[in-house]
């Protein structure tokens, strides 16, 4: 008899204990944030003072982005890779960009096809209008950062990036250097848009040009807002918006270190970090960052109930696997094989999130969802060509 009770004793331990791990050397005890640290969003958009929105550019804007005119095979457009269904990002691990056919999970290559995946998992749009936003600074909205790389600052110039890249939106007809030269001159053909550009750049003697285009874009981008999720409720005086699991998930979401780096009004501090997250298998090659450092932006929270995958490569198809991931670099183990544990950021493996709060946490980033945004489409575009790419 006790030898059995001893054999359920140990079984219980080895059970309690199966997702302990050993801490880091370096790991040190981090001062927990507070919920100062996080913030909700503001009321309203701050536009650029060379691009004040009117209802004339966003129109314009809302075309041109649902409008394949913009690729160099006419086959893809920006809501392509944005759609929103899936608020404004998309389904797959990394995009299928130029020569490609059908949406969601259903797309795939043409059959004829020498066109990589994009480089990497397609963000959402939405918010796009608050990066970089920061608890007590000023916000600037032609300095804000843009892509997994922080390679372009503003939505106007992001918003003629896709257009430029291979896999993305130009293909092999044009060269880079080409391509926008050649959308432009497409689009002065149209005489619709001929009369939008006029309509929404009033004063212009040519409006039809590379600068109005990626105004225009990004003015209807900066209409694309969900910033009244239940979490901003909560922030703005509202206690009974949370429930009792998501104020605790809050709170462990602070006590784990989640948000040393998810902070701010968009619980992201825009910045830079190494982590080690696995490469897509799409790419024969490793994807090692702007700086070949394996570092990249700490991506918003927001609104993530339907922009899975999650992570730069799309490694990860639920919020759990990502808690976990974070659970297992914080114990040193680091998925990525191209990545040495000296490289991942200390911020990474500082954090203490435990297997048995995760779900609480999940609980809590649910609260961010907020459903009341713009998802309409058009029911067609000026250049005639099917709404949204083939």
């Amino acid at each position: 008899m006790h030898s059995f009770l001893l054999f359920i004793g140990l079984a219980i331990i080895c059970i309690s204990c199966g997702r302990e791990r050993e801490p880091l050397k370096n790991r040190k005890k981090n001062n927990v944030e507070t919920i100062e640290a996080l913030g909700a969003l503001p009321r309203y958009v701050t536009d650029p003072p060379g691009n004040k929105s009117t209802p004339e550019k966003v129109r314009l804007g809302k075309l041109l982005f649902f409008d394949p005119i913009l690729s160099g095979n006419k086959d893809v457009s920006c809501a392509t890779c944005h759609q929103p269904e899936f608020n404004y990002a998309e389904f797959l691990e990394t995009s299928i960009g130029v020569n490609g056919r059908g949406t969601g999970s259903r797309r795939q290559f043409s059959e004829q096809n020498d066109i990589p995946f994009v480089k990497r998992n397609s963000q959402s749009i939405l918010n796009t209008a608050f990066n970089g936003i920061k608890n007590g600074e000023s916000y600037h909205a032609e300095s804000a950062p843009m892509f997994w790389d922080l390679r372009a600052k503003g939505l106007e110039e992001q918003a003629l990036v896709p257009v430029q890249t291979l896999e993305e939106m130009r293909g092999h007809t044009y060269p880079e250097d080409k391509v926008i030269d050649e959308i432009v001159a497409r689009i002065r053909k149209i005489p619709a848009y001929e009369s939008l550009f006029r309509d929404a750049f009033a004063g212009d003697e040519n409006p039809v040009n590379v600068v109005n285009l990626s105004k225009a874009i990004a003015s209807y981008e900066r209409t694309l807002i969900a910033n009244n999720s239940r979490f901003d409720q909560y922030m703005r005086g509202d206690s009974s918006a949370l429930t009792t699991g998501e104020k605790e998930g809050l709170n462990l979401f602070l006590k784990t270190g989640c948000a040393k780096c998810h902070s701010g009004p968009m619980l992201s501090d825009f910045k830079l970090h190494t982590l080690g997250v696995p490469d897509s298998q799409n790419r024969a090659e490793t994807d090692a960052g702007v700086n070949n450092d394996y570092a990249f932006r700490t991506p918003t929270l927001r609104n993530l109930r339907y922009t899975g995958p999650y992570m730069h490569s799309g490694k990860f198809a639920t919020l759990e696997q990502v808690l976990q991931f974070y659970e297992d670099i914080a114990g040193g183990k680091i998925p990525n094989p191209n990545v040495k544990p000296a490289q991942v950021d200390t911020l990474a493996t500082n954090m203490d999130v435990n297997f048995r709060d995760i779900s609480r946490i999940v609980e809590f980033l649910n609260a961010l969802n907020d459903d009341d945004f713009d998802k309409s489409v058009p029911e067609s575009v000026p250049s005639g060509l099917p709404v949204t790419g083939l």
